[in-house]
């Protein structure tokens, strides 16, 4: 309905003449007084079995560091970003500071942090807020390491030590819009010509997309059918990304579709080290390992909020905590942080010795995320009403664990993994009888 000019300027003197309208916004905290929201980040009290001890002193220090910028520095300004759908990019600088990105790659001006670190920095990130962890990780556990581990010594030498410093910012180009799960099948196609390649084809939900600065694209080679990766710069012509609207999660996340029309890359930025699908499983076996960190802590994050929730807020005369229901489900939730917290850890162990396997990964990273949606289910009851308010974390972090649950391998495909790792049979495609051929 569209006001008419002179109903438009009856609303504005209206406007201007009512009380209403000149009444200050109120403030979350002074709606709810017995309810403090995330913005001002409730103590840590997830580590019940002190997994604290575990960690070596340096890693002890990188999370300190990390939980005290994420809770400084982020969690006042979440809420308001997560509800615009836009990205905070004056923390930027601050996350850079922070000497994370990059994790475990060494020199190059990257931190060379114990995998370990790596992923306990991911959890204290992700336990203020999901989508700068994602972030995080598309730009460094994805797009860094692929050129750490197939890229050129110029390369790495070229393109890491700025990323490592978040002075500019990639992102990671596999999935397309008809390969998802089955992303080994992509159709965007790489041809060779004379100094360089012609990319052509789309690329759907990439992180970081719409304002990175390096694209890492895989691409099929028309001339071996194998898939090869490219550097690809933000202004390239024929490149466009466009952002992806309406998402209900990680909406902070700028995820985008990609359209490369006849864009030109230099030989210089082709990844020569990626010549299969195999070559980015490398990538992804270490980046399903920090993506099975993000759950860990959301929900970390969650139990904090919950604890300080219940002891805060009255009913009946009495502080939720009091009322047994709620402890039960407290400490169902506090349970799951412990377990996950543990399989976690452990992932981590195995990949140091080498002995990490695609298929525990892949259970990690499945089993995880079940447990994470669980707890988050838990605290969106725990806090009543207030359990969909972004405010108070916990309906944010309901939302952003539903793309983390899918993307990096989905539940049903992560079990797949894990059961062809087991049996010895592979059940991915699904079986055709002869008589429907």
């Amino acid at each position: 309905m569209t006001l008419s000019s002179s109903a438009n300027r009856d609303y504005s003197e209206k406007k201007g003449k009512s009380s209403y309208f000149d009444l200050p916004s109120m403030d979350i905290t002074d709606a709810f007084p017995q309810a403090t929201p995330a913005s001002k980040f409730p103590p840590c009290t997830s580590d019940y079995y002190h997994f604290n001890d575990l960690l070596t002193p340096e890693e002890q220090a990188i999370r300190k560091k990390v939980r005290e910028c994420m809770e400084k520095e982020v969690a006042p300004i979440m809420a308001e970003y997560w509800e615009k759908a836009e990205f905070p990019f004056h923390i930027v600088p601050k996350l850079g500071a922070l000497r994370v990105a990059g994790g475990t790659i060494k020199g190059y001006g990257c931190p060379g942090l114990s995998i370990t670190a790596t992923a306990i920095a991911t959890a204290e990130i992700a336990r203020v807020d999901a989508s700068c962890s994602t972030f995080v990780l598309v730009h460094s556990s994805l797009a860094m390491l692929t050129i750490a581990l197939c890229g050129s010594d110029a390369q790495k030498q070229k393109y890491l030590p700025s990323l490592a410093q978040l002075n500019t910012v990639a992102c990671w180009a596999l999935t397309e819009p008809d390969y998802g799960s089955d992303a080994s099948g992509l159709r965007t196609t790489a041809t060779k010509v004379e100094g360089g390649w012609i990319l052509e084809g789309q690329k759907r939900w990439i992180g970081n997309s719409t304002f990175a600065d390096l694209l890492i694209i895989f691409a099929r080679n028309t001339t071996t059918n194998q898939i090869n990766g490219f550097i690809v710069k933000k202004d390239a012509p024929g490149l466009t990304a466009t952002k992806i609207p309406n998402k209900i999660g990680l909406r902070i996340v700028q995820n985008g579709d990609i359209l490369l029309q006849k864009v030109f890359v230099p030989d210089e930025d082709w990844i020569t080290g990626v010549n299969s699908f195999q070559d980015t499983n490398k990538v992804l076996a270490v980046s399903r390992v920090m993506v099975a960190w993000q759950p860990i802590g959301i929900s970390m994050g969650i139990y904090d909020m919950c604890h300080r929730y219940l002891k805060e807020r009255k009913q009946f005369g009495a502080p939720l905590a009091a009322f047994q229901i709620n402890q039960q489900k407290l400490v169902q939730m506090l349970g799951n942080v412990q377990a996950m917290f543990l399989m976690g850890w452990r992932l981590c162990k195995l990949y140091e010795k080498g002995e990490m396997t695609p298929g525990q990964a892949s259970l990690g990273k499945a089993w995880i995320t079940t447990k994470a949606r669980e707890t988050a289910s838990l605290g969106r009851e725990l806090l009543g009403g207030n359990g969909i308010l972004a405010d108070f974390l916990v309906a944010k972090a309901f939302c952003d664990l539903e793309p983390i649950y899918t993307y990096e391998g989905t539940y049903d495909i992560n079990s797949l993994v894990t059961g062809r790792e087991v049996t010895g049979l592979a059940s991915f495609k699904p079986y055709v009888s002869r008589s429907r051929l």
